[in-house]
């Protein structure tokens, strides 16, 4: 917590949030406010970018929370399957039912006795001592927008207001944002990330759901941003980059990159702190501003800078060019596995809640294509990844203190169809029914809640909602059932609208 700062308790944190109104415009800089203008002077005087400030931001906004009750885990790692993994062809196969529903796949025995998976899914189906099987999740929308907002927000219905085109103010809060405006910062680390990307379509979409929201901007959670962003590829590159329709597909300027926090060259720590009284000395001649005369909270975003460039464990978190290359190659060298990979570090220097976007442009959205698509490009780098982090997670000792969440926005249709005509086939959106796997936290592995018919269309027993599945996250994390969130006229919202899953512990 930064010194001048008071305690504040767990409750009073919540109910204590006021209104900010909006500061004056610099009349230099229409639409800029002083303290805006000053703040970014501040960030130049360390060396720092302009991109720097909204990591500032979430670092600064997540200092001097109280620690919550505890939970059965430490961390959540969501990873999120954007376009809609086929249920059929992987943790809810229908073997018994007519071809045009049951596929090309074939189910494979597991580790638990009764439980059959997809037959390109071998590693996982090794581990399922380790993961539990949600097949009765439902909610009512086949749209991409929607099921995305649904999902990653954990409300099945939508606000007033949803617009499908563009994220908006109206939108609920995503779980991501929640988590990180009420839980505590570990490590001077944002209580939430999100990587390696925001998700964003081909045609420039980006999708709603993601954001602050009702919140506000300011409690977006932090986007860690990785992976470059190409309308037409799709998958885990470089190795498994693919077009729907064409196959494979080669790019050369496709690089994961974890960010960079070293210090800019030729400025060392001595020059920073010498920055660091230059901006001091700004904050001196500007007083008469009165925009900075309540904001306390800037001086955290010196520490929070400071402590990213300094604190050796802090910056290994983010630097995978210091893993072990044979480690890298259990993940896999490519985004899928490397994203994984850097969770599994965030989660063990002290981030609270994780969500990986595995799969940019909607790639697990296989309307055409479908069964090759599936065996050489998506369920081969996921199966490897996600094992890998359940064996370190295992052996290092954090698989009970993590929980792995691993969903889609919606699964897909029981019959399988072409969009149109030539294309090898697919199958459509269906928001009906979806397995969502977990696994740590507490979770009981070989463990299947729920279940569809004999096509896998509708749940037959034991219907799980997104507001099951928010609920299980924020409860495996310690959050009070009476915690509410606030919007920026500080009006309560409750955090829990269902019961968490029962039966997973």
């Amino acid at each position: 917590m930064s010194a001048g700062l008071p305690a504040v308790g767990f409750a009073d944190k919540f109910t204590s949030m006021k209104p900010v109104p909006p500061t004056c415009c610099s009349h230099a800089f229409p639409g800029v406010t002083r303290r805006t203008a000053i703040q970014a002077g501040a960030i130049g005087l360390l060396g720092m970018g302009m991109n720097h400030l909204t990591a500032l931001r979430a670092l600064a906004a997540a200092e001097g929370k109280a620690k919550p009750p505890g939970g059965r885990a430490k961390s959540v790692i969501y990873i999120f399957l954007s376009g809609g993994l086929a249920q059929h062809e992987s943790f809810d196969m229908k073997p018994n039912a007519p071809i045009e529903v049951r596929g090309e796949f074939r189910p494979i025995r597991t580790r638990t006795p009764g439980i059959e998976i997809c037959e390109h899914l071998p590693e996982l189906a090794r581990r399922s001592n380790e993961w539990a099987l949600v097949r009765s999740m439902t909610h009512p929308s086949n749209e991409h927008s929607a099921a995305h907002h649904i999902m990653l927000t954990g409300r099945s219905e939508l606000p007033v207001g949803f617009d499908p085109n563009k994220p908006k103010e109206s939108d609920w809060p995503s779980i991501a944002a929640i988590a990180g405006a009420v839980l505590p910062a570990r490590n001077n680390l944002p209580p939430a990330i999100v990587l390696p990307d925001k998700l964003v379509h081909r045609t420039g979409r980006t999708l709603p759901g993601q954001f602050g929201g009702q919140m506000g901007r300011l409690r977006d959670p932090w986007f860690l941003e990785m992976s470059p962003y190409h309308p037409e590829h799709y998958g885990a590159y470089p190795e498994y980059l693919f077009h729907h329709a064409k196959g494979a597909m080669q790019a050369e300027n496709l690089i994961f990159q974890a960010p960079h926090l070293s210090l800019p060259q030729g400025l060392n720590e001595e020059r920073v702190l010498g920055r660091v009284g230059l901006r001091d000395g700004l904050e001196r001649q500007s007083r008469q501003l009165d925009a900075l005369g309540d904001d306390a909270g800037f001086d955290t975003y010196r520490q929070a800078a400071l402590s990213l460039i300094t604190n050796s464990s802090v910056h290994d978190a983010f630097d995978l060019e210091k893993v072990d290359p044979r480690q890298i190659e259990r993940y896999g060298q490519n985004s899928f596995g490397r994203s994984l990979l850097m969770a599994r570090r965030l989660v063990e220097t002290g981030v609270s809640l994780v969500q990986v976007n595995l799969g940019n442009n909607e790639s697990w959205d296989t309307h055409q294509a479908a069964f090759p698509n599936l065996k050489d490009y998506l369920l081969p780098p996921l199966d490897r990844a996600l094992s890998a982090l359940l064996d370190d997670l295992a052996a290092s000792g954090l698989l009970d203190e993590t929980l792995i969440v691993m969903g889609s926005e919606f699964g897909r249709t029981p019959k399988i169809s072409k969009i149109s005509g030539g294309m090898l086939p697919g199958r459509d959106h269906w928001g009906a029914s979806q397995t969502v796997l977990l696994a740590g936290g507490g979770v009981r592995g070989g463990t299947v809640i729920g279940a569809t018919d004999r096509i896998g269309a509708f749940p037959a027993e034991a219907a799980q909602r997104p507001e099951n599945l928010a609920a299980t996250i924020y409860e495996a994390l310690g959050l009070p059932r009476t915690l509410e969130w606030h919007d920026p006229l500080a009006r309560p919202h409750s955090i829990y609208e269902a019961e968490p899953i029962k039966g997973l512990t």
